[in-house]
């Protein structure tokens, strides 16, 4: 019995150590982008849509959508000894390529964190695609921001999943007459600048703006309850200062 135990115990610590080897902690954003500046010949791989990646990407990636018939075709032309560079929107779709990579046997591996919305907001160049115009300017987005006194901006994407879930709460607070502050959605990809002035790095992020000056940031999901008891705290500020 002891025997037993000893060798599923020794199965399970090479279990565990063969599953850290396939998924090593993520870089810091500033030691990612060191090292794809400093490495020779790097393989950048864009995990996203077609249609995402001719919105915008790092420059040199390739786009490797799981979904696309020359998916494995282009997998199969990668040097695995190269250094090889994976990102997303945010860590889902770059994960999984990142495990598949290791697993086929790439030797370095390294996984953007944050994905490119973190690429973007901090202040990284990309190339875009975006046409002159439909991108709000510093000046028409601080307009919107103190369009009304209490504006609820909402930071996402139409490609971005987590982005998707917080829609239907956005949706019934418009629908909220006793919601008093107005809903503004901003497209992140279409307005890359904006994003980085901003430093808006995680999608979605929600800004509440009082009187055009922000007073509330969120990043990621929240609830309508989470939303309208922030509201009525800053609305009871409103209050409580006589503005």
């Amino acid at each position: 019995m002891k025997n037993l135990k000893t060798i599923l115990l020794a199965l399970l610590v090479i279990f565990t150590g063969e599953v850290k080897a396939q998924a090593p902690a993520l870089l810091s954003l500033e030691a990612f982008a060191a090292k794809l500046k400093q490495a020779k010949d790097p393989q950048i791989l864009d995990a996203r849509a077609a249609e995402e990646f001719a919105q915008n990407h790092i420059k040199g990636a390739t786009n490797v959508d799981a979904k696309a018939a020359d998916y494995q075709q282009k997998l199969d032309g990668l040097d695995k000894n190269k250094p090889t560079f994976v990102y997303s929107i945010a860590n889902g779709r770059s994960a999984v390529l990142s495990r598949e990579l290791r697993a086929k046997g790439f030797k370095d591996v390294e996984e953007l964190p944050g994905g490119l919305a973190n690429w973007i907001g901090s202040g990284y160049p990309i190339i875009s695609t975006t046409k002159k115009g439909v991108s709000l300017s510093s000046a028409q987005f601080t307009e919107l921001a103190a369009s009304s006194p209490l504006v609820l901006v909402d930071f996402g994407s139409r490609y971005c999943g987590a982005c998707k879930k917080l829609v239907p709460v956005l949706d019934s607070l418009k629908a909220n007459s006793a919601f008093t502050p107005k809903v503004i959605s901003i497209e992140v990809y279409d307005n890359t600048a904006l994003a980085k002035e901003l430093k808006v790095n995680v999608l979605p992020t929600l800004v509440l703006y009082k009187n055009g000056r922000e007073v509330w940031k969120k990043q990621g999901f929240s609830s309508t309850t989470q939303i309208e008891t922030v509201v009525e705290q800053v609305k009871t500020g409103l209050a409580a200062n006589g503005k």
